[in-house]
């Protein structure tokens, strides 16, 4: 018989955890992601800023980096997450390798997203003088702005997988519980605890993503 009295507080702190990597991973992987994103879109060819060597270096890292699973990135990021945050272990060190791992998924989802908006808007402001940098921020980011919010609904969906693979490497969080506490001893009650944590926790997020984007998109 589980005593939840103990248990309870630690899948509470577990899930704080969980959110504070997921939170911090979904705002520097977001705005990196977001400059990659936009990078491959205006250098490709025909577009704004076209420069073919800079938009088939930004593919290849991206291309490079995207297949790998995340579990051995961590592995892989081991040394350099030593050097940056100090440790291998724990939420930061986690935090590390995941906006790594999320920021080059976030770059293409930009990219995809971007290309859907009509290119007779662009060409329509830039008939009209409007300078190129304000062609981005306010023709076609904006155009994007409703696919985009469902792209990164999608993103932070996949940056809580990737927190509950890295309890694997002790970094803590609903991963690390479930783990520990739930498979390791065989206790397939608090298994169950942390995956219906999880359920709900992504629920959530697709439920708020999924109003907003309708809402940006009714406009």
């Amino acid at each position: 018989m589980n005593d939840w009295t103990v248990l309870g507080p630690e899948l509470l702190s577990a899930l704080g955890e969980t959110l504070y990597m997921v939170s911090v991973t979904l705002v520097l992987a977001g705005l990196l992601g977001l400059l990659v994103g936009v990078g491959l879109y205006v250098t490709r060819r025909g577009n704004i800023l076209e420069h073919r060597p800079v938009h088939e270096a930004l593919n290849l890292v991206v291309n490079f980096v995207r297949p790998i699973p995340f579990i051995i990135l961590l592995a892989a990021l081991g040394p350099v997450t030593e050097d940056v945050v100090g440790t291998r272990l724990g939420p930061n060190a986690a935090i590390f390798a995941m906006t790594i791992g999320a920021m080059f998924a976030v770059a293409r989802i930009v990219e995809q997203n971007l290309m859907s908006v009509d290119p007779g808007v662009v060409e329509a402001a830039r008939s009209m003088g409007v300078s190129r940098g304000r062609i981005i921020t306010t023709v076609i980011l904006p155009e994007a702005l409703g696919p985009l919010v469902l792209g990164y609904t999608f993103l932070v969906i996949g940056i809580t997988d990737m927190s509950a693979m890295a309890g694997a490497i002790g970094a803590g969080g609903l991963g690390d519980f479930a783990l520990r506490l739930g498979y390791q001893r065989f206790n397939d009650e608090v298994t169950w605890a942390a995956v219906a944590v999880i359920v709900v926790l992504v629920q959530l997020v697709q439920l708020v993503g999924n109003r907003l984007a309708r809402r940006i998109l009714r406009r």
